[in-house]
């Protein structure tokens, strides 16, 4: 019995490229793998956290203590687009069993890691693969899967995004407060074997094959431009200060990158991005939300465990599973919302209540101090998770619906990459934001006869363990300073979130494609193209 559907009615013969979505059945074999994928790559952004303080004890290398995560962060950040356009070349399977290789490959050599400059490198290997994973994952549910009936699956997608972000932590403390660190890496292995065998016995989707130029120029362009800008929020920034040579060549280098990215991309055959997809509205506004969602996320799940191990003085396991209603809120929102999406076809009012909710989440969390009830915390969070819930995947959805079906991988892992940068770019801004506020308000907190001990204070605070060892009235003062820097934090992400607020608003919404629509023509993708284009002027 056939597996597939033509996307054609009345029994027409497909046309060559039409879309073979799967049936119902096949679908949910096929969404165990690319979650579980999916659910590796999330993973192993957070769980390393934890982990950091043993794995510097074991190296005794405080001073590369950041590039364990940079490495991750850069290589799969730059890798992502890269994948989304090989696999619209080449076809989704090979490069997601590809993905999926490399990244427990690199998950091995990490656990066997015998110094820190072994674990940055391999750390490096693992991100080339989860930049794989996470945005091969969407382009296939995008293949198999007609818009109309992606949400209900899309939800899915969300939650386990959402439950790995917050579990990572939790994961983390436990796997290392047990069998060691090593055992963060081990954890991949039977995961990854699993999402392996389900990829490569049960998606056999056709591809059509096409001449193709691979843009070589343009991925090594992007990808500098990414590892200059990392490098400047996540290292140097941060590490030698925001007007420090280095830093300021490095932003520089990062502009003139990205320009020049452009204009080779307007100039390829085969662009590894190409610049019509931003003449879309739905594409581009849906970017730039998904990059400013992305800002305001990731600063969430950074400052909120640290708020309760240092300040509620939970250990990393116990700091994990308090966490939970935020993991309750992205469930309760992200499978509702992609059942009602795919049931009606609408989708536009999801993003605009999301942006309200974490924007409502933020300023709740901004309002926290040192004897705030856990379970006004637990609210404050199962708001921010409900609030993610309602458009993590929503938006690449609508994003997937707007762009013609060649271009569907690379608009998938574009999404992706947006909204990746946006946690890296927020993730520094945050971190600055903490430093500078935080000795601001220890000046105002302690007492003028005190005022030498700001800066070993503000040093301080950089350690938990640090924190705790601090006797009376010097941990109070520095918790303190550390809650009221930590609520300013909070009060930065609004303007950002506001924006997002009126990109979902001002962002057309276009109908969700059902099974038997059949592809677009040429003539019809070109013209709604220049459509979107024209609106825009």
């Amino acid at each position: 019995m056939s597996t597939t559907e033509p996307a054609t009615p009345g029994g027409a013969s497909p046309a060559p490229d039409a879309p073979t979505y799967l049936s119902h059945r096949n679908i949910l074999i096929i969404l165990g793998g690319l979650m579980a994928g999916m659910f590796l790559a999330a993973l192993d952004q957070s769980i390393v956290g934890t982990a950091l303080p043993q794995i510097v004890s074991e190296f005794n290398s405080l001073d590369k203590l950041s590039w364990v995560v940079t490495a991750y962060l850069l290589t799969s950040t730059a890798s992502t687009p890269l994948w989304g356009k090989i696999s619209d070349l080449y076809g989704r399977r090979p490069l997601f069993i590809a993905a999926i290789v490399t990244f427990l490959g690199g998950s091995v050599l990490s656990a066997l890691a015998q110094n820190i400059e072994q674990l940055i490198g391999f750390r490096a290997v693992q991100g080339l693969g989860a930049g794989g994973l996470m945005s091969l994952a969407f382009a296939t549910i995008g293949d198999v899967i007609p818009p109309r009936e992606r949400g209900k699956y899309m939800g899915y997608f969300g939650a386990v995004f959402g439950l790995s972000s917050v579990a990572g932590p939790l994961l983390g403390g436990l796997l290392t407060d047990g069998p060691g660190w090593r055992w963060i890496f081990w954890i991949n292995l039977p995961i990854g074997l699993v999402a392996l065998g389900i990829v490569a016995a049960v998606l056999k989707l056709p591809h059509v094959k096409r001449s193709h130029k691979i843009d070589y120029l343009g991925a090594a362009i992007v990808t500098g431009a990414v590892t200059s800008l990392l490098l400047a929020v996540s290292w140097s920034g941060p590490t030698n200060g925001w007007g420090n040579g280095t830093t300021i060549a490095l932003l520089a280098g990062a502009v003139v990158l990205a320009v020049a990215f452009v204009l080779v991309e307007l100039r390829v055959s085969e662009p590894i991005i190409p610049m019509d997809l931003f003449k879309g509205r739905i594409f581009s506004g849906y970017a730039g939300y998904a990059f400013l969602l992305g800002f305001a996320m990731f600063g969430a799940l950074i400052f909120l465990p640290l708020y309760l191990q240092a300040v509620k003085d939970l250990s990393p396991t116990r700091s994990g599973l308090a966490l939970l209603p935020m993991i309750v809120g992205i469930f309760s929102a992200s499978i509702p919302s992609g059942q009602l999406m795919s049931k009606t076809g609408r989708y536009k009012i999801y993003p605009m209540i999301s942006a309200v909710l974490v924007g409502g989440a933020m300023v709740l969390l901004s309002t926290i101090g040192l004897h705030t009830p856990y379970w006004h915390l637990a609210i404050y969070m199962f708001i921010m998770g409900a609030g993610l819930g309602l458009s993590m995947q929503i938006t690449v959805t609508a994003a997937q619906n707007s762009v013609p079906r060649q271009h569907m991988g690379t608009a998938t892992s574009t999404m992706t990459f947006f909204r990746s940068m946006g946690g890296a770019i927020g993730t520094a801004v945050y971190g600055a934001v903490l430093t500078s506020r935080l000795k601001v308000h220890l000046g105002d907190i302690v007492p003028a006869t005190a005022q030498n001990m700001v800066e070993p204070l503000a040093k301080a605070a950089n350690s938990v363990q640090a924190l705790h060892g601090l006797k009376e009235p010097m941990k109070g003062w520095a918790l303190s300073g550390l809650v009221n820097a930590m609520d300013d934090v909070f009060l930065v992400s609004l303007p950002f979130l506001a924006i997002a607020l009126i990109l979902a608003v001002i962002t057309p919404e276009q109908r969700l494609a059902g099974r038997n629509d059949g592809p677009k023509s040429e003539e019809e993708q070109n013209a709604e193209l220049e459509a979107a284009a024209s609106s825009m002027g």
